[in-house]
């Protein structure tokens, strides 16, 4: 059973949202290691034991910087280090290969980004892979008190866009996701994650509401 309130086409009974929210790490672009490298030179650079690339997945993986940092009872004055540092990594990411021929089948569709990573970052990597013009809206960690797993920033996405959340769909790859999108009231559509709906590829969303 859905979570949200989003409409059936009576035709063929694919989703009709009003908006589709993305989150970005993870579910537009492959970036993971470097953020992991990112971090761990912070870490280094503040004497402070540095992570396996399983432990970063397993618990620091998805959520917001600042969280991240006082998880490590680091200093949030490590955050602007750690952002200088990620801009020096991001030669280690990737887009995925279904995401540019997606976002161009769902232009129709208000879009957003929804993303922990903080403005600057978000705005880089988007315009490394010329996707920026896909959206209408880009709300980062930066632009809300809460960051994910809060659903504030799907609320600010949401009015900024002009839909209600309930109207709309939000892909995102981590339980942070699913959290935020499910206390707003959106349906979730996980990348390789347990949601309303998951999904393998993103691709595959292209079927759900075309």
């Amino acid at each position: 059973m859905y979570h949200g309130e989003i409409l059936l086409a009576s035709k063929d009974m694919k989703l009709q949202p009003s908006a589709i929210l993305f989150d970005m790490d993870g579910v537009l672009v492959d970036s993971l290691d470097s953020w992991w490298k990112a971090l761990n030179s912070a870490l280094k650079k503040f004497k402070h034991q540095e992570l396996t690339r399983d432990e970063f997945i397993e618990t620091y993986w998805g959520h917001d910087l600042r969280a991240n940092l006082k998880r490590l009872k680091l200093n949030p004055k490590v955050a602007p280090f750690c952002n200088i540092t990620y801009g020096n990594h991001l030669d280690y990411i990737r887009i995925y290969p279904d995401t540019k021929s997606a976002l161009k089948q769902l232009v129709s569709y208000k879009k957003a980004v929804i993303t922990n990573t903080p403005t600057d970052c978000a705005r880089q990597i988007l315009k490394k892979f010329d996707i920026t013009q896909y959206f209408e809206a880009i709300i980062t960690s930066d632009d809300v008190l809460k960051a994910k797993p809060d659903p504030e920033i799907v609320f600010a996405a949401c009015k900024q866009l002009g839909v209600t959340p309930k109207t709309a769909l939000l892909v995102g790859d981590t339980e942070s996701d699913v959290k935020a999108g499910r206390a707003a009231g959106c349906i979730v559509i996980g990348l390789n994650i347990d949601a309303d709906i998951t999904i393998q590829r993103l691709s595959e969303l292209t079927d759900l509401v075309l």
